[in-house]
């Protein structure tokens, strides 16, 4: 088993090849300046002028212009493929927290691998950052501030119960399953939403402006 290649107590933008705006990077690396490149995510990292502290995957698609511009030391080439390279970051990274940009652009396939990862990895934290919306795995206890009225949509990714307060429609006693029941587009109702899961299964989603309060609520 490879070992860890980034350890460090700071947050980290994990960066990845997929499309997205031009602000969503700006946006991480506001909240997190450490920056780690998923494959040819270091393409766009050399192309916005940054150097990442390190690349990671299977190298399938960084550029060989990029492979020369960055040292040797910083780029992981990790040959198996039967992770995506999003697993792989998030499995040999280790921070207080992770903001991946450019996983949730057009292709829903590189979506859905991207969500799926993040329930593979439940020891880590790590926030994806899309155009419209955010997304992470709720941890076992989860308190955050938001606004009164924003949405907020919970999508299970297995069979998970759990409890809230906070919802308009609290989700006690509810049995969750991705072919079953869903808890998309609840509301928040009192400003805080507290929620406990029995098991680390459960997407939390959440409209793009609510970033820093996401931020704050997993550190």
């Amino acid at each position: 088993m490879t070992s860890l290649i980034v350890q460090t107590n700071e947050m980290v933008t994990l960066l990845g090849g997929g499309q997205m705006t031009p602000g969503d990077l700006q946006a991480a690396l506001a909240h997190a300046p450490f920056l780690v490149a998923a494959d040819g995510g270091a393409d766009r990292a050399l192309a916005a002028g940054l150097m990442p502290e390190a690349v990671i995957g299977d190298f399938d698609s960084l550029s060989e212009a990029a492979r020369q511009a960055i040292p040797d030391a910083r780029l992981h080439e990790i040959a198996e493929q039967e992770t995506t390279d999003f697993d792989k970051c998030l499995r040999l990274v280790e921070a207080p927290l992770m903001l991946g940009v450019g996983f949730m652009g057009k292709r829903l396939d590189h979506k859905l691998a991207a969500l799926a990862g993040l329930v593979r990895a439940p020891g880590r934290r790590c926030i994806l950052i899309g155009p419209n919306d955010i997304a992470f795995l709720c941890p076992p206890e989860l308190r955050i501030a938001l606004d009164p009225g924003s949405r907020f949509s919970l999508f299970p990714m297995g069979p998970v119960r759990g409890a809230s307060r906070g919802l308009t429609w609290p989700i006690d006693g509810i049995d969750f399953l991705p072919g079953g029941r869903l808890g998309t587009s609840n509301r928040v109702e009192g400003g805080v939403v507290e929620l406990t899961m029995e098991a680390p299964l459960m997407l939390v989603i959440l409209p793009r402006a609510a970033l820093g309060a996401a931020i704050s609520a997993l550190c």
